[in-house]
């Protein structure tokens, strides 16, 4: 055994990082379908440690006790970033695009139980394939991961990350081909290059308040604060017998925060500042949660995964291509909206975004597009992903 510690383990998280930078310079086919750094650098190093297992050579050991603070650092981010302004903003379109991705989610908890169950697995199991890492990501799979390990998922950590990481590259994938189709099928073009209006976050102009020192100290005691407040909130939840996550709290806390200060003119929270904040707390997160990864563990469960993959991505794309398209226009914008679609429902929002890219340089500008479907799939679908997985999980209990 060789036991890191938190100090060691976190070194090498760091030089995980460096090792998928490098990876996703030097090979093209890792960037095109946009797979983060620390998935690519933590499963290389998760690889070697399997190399390590197997040749009975070493078994490392990692201090993961940062875990759970870095990964309700980020949801705490999410939360001061999601701010109701953009909703209206987007107005009755946001909210049909939410409510139909809400309503995905659902259907993809229900087919991975059927699979999962097909398979004589637990349906428990099924839910964690499903919404969990289809629509929720690795991020979401790997903090709801003890929550499953609980309630008698073996390995959860790891069948989250295998399920999600392939979810990511078919995102990536049949995002293109879907719009493509759809806009030929529609004979659709869209507006002139550089015409799109690419919202992130909806704050105000960031001003010298958010820049050095100063705006460093504002985002972390904001963060820290909300976390706090947060653990109470969840500690509530939890004497009143609701399973949660320990981010909810937080994360709702955030969003309550945030939205009370854009109502009432003060106390605003450094939302870019915290954004970054977030991000590099769920870098660190993602690293050391996939350096962990026994993948000798996964095997088992190899066939269930590519069944209930290949079901899923079906299921998305007749979903986007037949249900959401007609909904949301059935014009330009709609295409490229059910590209975007495909790419976070299987995936995560970055996928999202690169597809609807490559469409936008190809086809011309989609405005609509890129308003409605990052602030859904970055902020809001998080919020009604965590309420249908912890619904399943207290039913299924």
């Amino acid at each position: 055994m060789l036991d890191l510690g938190l100090t060691g383990t976190l070194a090498l998280a760091c030089l995980s990082l460096w090792v998928g930078i490098g990876l996703l310079r030097r090979l093209p086919l890792l960037a095109r379908y946009n797979l983060p750094p620390p998935v690519i650098g933590g499963l290389v190093v998760a690889a070697v440690g399997w190399v390590l297992h197997a040749g009975e050579l070493a078994t490392l050991r990692f201090d993961t006790s940062l875990q759970g603070p870095l990964m309700t650092a980020f949801f705490t981010a999410i939360g001061f970033g999601a701010s109701l302004d953009l909703l209206r903003r987007g107005g009755s379109q946001m909210l049909l695009f939410l409510g139909l991705a809400a309503l995905l989610a659902v259907l993809q908890s229900a087919v991975g139980m059927l699979v999962a169950v097909g398979f004589g697995q637990s349906p428990i199991l099924g839910v964690l394939m499903g919404t969990a890492t289809m629509a929720g990501g690795p991020a979401t799979g790997l903090a709801f991961a003890p929550l499953f390990e609980e309630a008698g998922v073996a390995g959860a950590e790891g069948l989250a990350i295998a399920s999600a990481m392939a979810g990511i590259v078919l995102g990536g994938v049949l995002g293109g081909p879907l719009a493509t189709r759809l806009m030929q099928r529609h004979q659709l073009r869209g507006q002139a290059a550089g015409a799109s209006e690419t919202v992130t976050d909806g704050a105000a102009p960031v001003d010298e308040q958010e820049h050095g020192l100063r705006g460093t100290v504002h985002a972390l005691t904001s963060l820290l604060l909300a976390m706090w407040l947060g653990q109470g909130l969840s500690a509530l939840w939890t004497s009143a017998g609701v399973t949660l996550p320990g981010y909810v709290g937080a994360m709702l806390v955030g969003a309550l925060w945030r939205n009370l200060s854009d109502a009432a003119g003060w106390l605003a929270p450094p939302v870019e500042s915290i954004s970054r904040i977030g991000t590099v707390c769920l870098t660190l997160f993602l690293a050391v949660a996939l350096m962990n990864l026994r993948l000798w563990e996964l095997a088992s469960l190899a066939l269930p995964l590519m069944v209930n993959l290949v079901v899923q991505a079906l299921m998305v794309w007749l979903f986007a291509g037949w249900v959401l398209f007609r909904l949301v226009g059935r014009d330009y914008d709609a295409a490229v909206m059910c590209g975007g679609f495909s790419g976070f429902m299987l995936g995560t929002t970055a996928n999202a975004m690169a597809v609807m890219k490559t469409l936008e340089d190809r086809y011309g500008a989609a405005p609509r597009a890129f308003l409605v479907v990052p602030v859904v799939g970055a902020f809001f679908i998080d919020f009604t992903n965590a309420l249908t997985i912890t619904a399943f999980l207290n039913l299924l209990d």
